[in-house]
């Protein structure tokens, strides 16, 4: 299948390290894509790379052919790319229902149709999708940890995006929730979403991972699909810190 997303040569250094090294990667439409490696791989440094957090020091980000390499992060935002952290971000002391809102900031100028309708009507279908409607006027600080965890995705729902690039997005989870959050996951890709997901739990990965790009030092090693990357012992070695 063509690309949606698509990087070539991607580099970023900071000082004498290279963060991410010559990565060239495709996301495929319709797919989950997992990025997995060992720490230190230069996983959310390249989701940084793709989300305008930070800038190459060369190479190119391509949505659909055309160049978005260097734009701001919030210019990506619109263009349908979505993000998750690692520390989740959200707005602690406002109301779960208004940390959804925030994400559909744009929907509610004036010339966009439907306004500051459309912009609930969007956020509660984000409620209802990730179970937390009942807790829609509970502060997100006083949410337990599952429950922030499915808020972060509410707020990517929201957006309408239809490229999600999930940083650890499982990690935490209990079986139900995880189950809950697999079952989100898979309605979202029937539903035309493309996902690229950072997860370290290799359970979840082979649950969900349609393909699997294995990183190490910054540099792509593998690319494959799962049963055929998890299968290889070398990688296998330097996954589990085992290298010579």
């Amino acid at each position: 299948m063509s690309a949606l997303l698509s990087m070539r040569g991607l580099t970023r250094r900071f000082g004498g390290i290279a963060a991410v090294d010559g990565v060239d990667l495709d996301l495929a439409p319709g797919i989950i894509t997992a990025l997995v490696g060992p720490n230190g791989a230069g996983k959310t440094t390249l989701f940084n790379l793709i989300t305008g957090h930070l800038a190459p020091d060369a190479g190119t980000v391509a949505l659909a052919g055309h160049a978005i390499g260097r734009r701001a992060p919030h210019h990506i935002a619109r263009l349908g790319i979505a993000r998750s952290f690692q520390d989740l971000r959200l707005f602690a002391r406002m109301s779960v229902r208004d940390n959804v809102l925030c994400a559909t900031e744009p929907a509610s100028w004036f010339w966009q149709p439907g306004g500051k309708a459309a912009r609930q009507a969007r956020a509660e279908r984000a409620l209802a999708a990730t179970g937390l409607a009942a807790l829609a006027r509970a502060d997100a600080a006083d949410l337990a940890y599952a429950e922030r965890k499915f808020l972060s995705l509410a707020r990517i729902i929201a957006t309408g995006a239809r490229i999600w690039l999930l940083d650890e997005p499982a990690s935490g989870l209990d079986p139900a929730s995880r189950a809950r959050f697999s079952a989100l996951l898979r309605d979202a890709v029937a539903d035309g979403v493309t996902i690229c997901l950072i997860e370290h739990n290799l359970d979840i990965v082979i649950e969900l991972a349609d393909r699997i790009v294995f990183l190490d030092q910054g540099r792509k090693l593998a690319e494959g699909d799962p049963a055929t990357i998890l299968a290889d012992p070398l990688l296998a070695a330097i996954y589990f810190g085992e290298r010579a």
